[in-house]
């Protein structure tokens, strides 16, 4: 761990709103548990979030019905803040020149900071899939998993799909965090960044809900939000699980490449 990022790691750990996030992240599992446990109605096939219904006859649906409902705005909205603030927010608190005074790389910097930000939303992640093992095992037991296709896969198998479930969407919002980023390189406002991030998700989000659109849902990441249903199939269904992580590899890098080609260009004064 260089020098740089293990200063990034302290000052995440020393800011209050870094537990906020991380606690109302792990909440969500919880509350949708006791809401579940305690209602006397329960969900029907499709409604609510993916995997809703499930919950109540499997607490191996409780981590992936929380982070699907999770991954339509509110860890969009943390993925976002995580991307703009660690560069903006050095412009806002006018630290930056005194960072790039150092004697280490802008690409170092910059790469920290967004390797920071991709470490607070696994961490976020992480917690909500614990809370939701540990909450849903507590309350409605862990079960073999049924797929969306009828068939049944044991605990184990349950497991490494919720694991490769939790990976596709991370890529997603690892897309989010390395839009902020960018914009973040030229705007001294964090807040401002996190909104272009995020207004970019929705209305991208919209625009793939008309078919007038389809010429764009190929490269657009916002495309694959649900793409992870399609692991529940059996078999499984790779093709739009492949297309998506090579979207979202793309976005990844390009919006990474550059920021990076701003960031190293940007005045040392600013």
């Amino acid at each position: 761990m260089t020098a740089a990022y293990k200063w990034e790691v302290l000052k995440l750990l020393a800011q209050k709103r870094t537990y906020l996030g991380w606690g109302g992240l792990l909440a969500i599992p919880f509350l949708e548990v006791l809401a579940l446990y305690l209602s006397s109605s329960k969900p029907g096939a499709g409604e609510g979030p993916p995997f809703l219904s499930q919950v109540v006859h499997n607490g191996m649906f409780v981590p992936l019905s929380a982070l699907a409902a999770l991954s339509f705005f509110l860890l969009p909205l943390l993925s976002s803040m995580a991307g703009a603030y660690p560069v903006a927010g050095e412009a806002e608190q006018g630290t930056m020149k005194t960072w790039l005074s150092r004697p280490v790389s802008r690409t170092t910097v910059l790469f920290s900071k967004w390797g920071i930000a991709v470490a607070y939303v696994v961490i976020g992640m992480v917690l909500v899939w614990a809370g939701g093992l540990l909450a849903g095992g507590v309350v409605f037991g862990l079960k073999p998993l049924v797929t969306t296709s009828g068939t049944t896969v044991s605990v184990a198998h349950g497991f490494w799909l919720t694991f490769l479930t939790y990976g596709l969407i991370l890529l997603g919002m690892m897309c989010l965090i390395s839009l902020a980023v960018l914009f973040s390189t030229f705007t001294n406002s964090s807040l401002t960044a996190a909104i272009v991030a995020m207004v970019i998700f929705i209305v991208l989000t919209i625009l793939n809900g008309f078919h007038y659109f389809d010429f764009m849902k190929p490269y657009t990441f916002t495309a694959y939000n649900t793409t992870f249903l399609d692991l529940f199939r059996d078999p499984v269904y790779w093709r739009p699980v492949r297309d998506a992580v090579l979207t979202y590899a793309g976005t990844i890098a390009g919006a990474t490449a550059l920021a990076w080609y701003i960031f190293r260009r940007r005045d040392i004064l600013t």
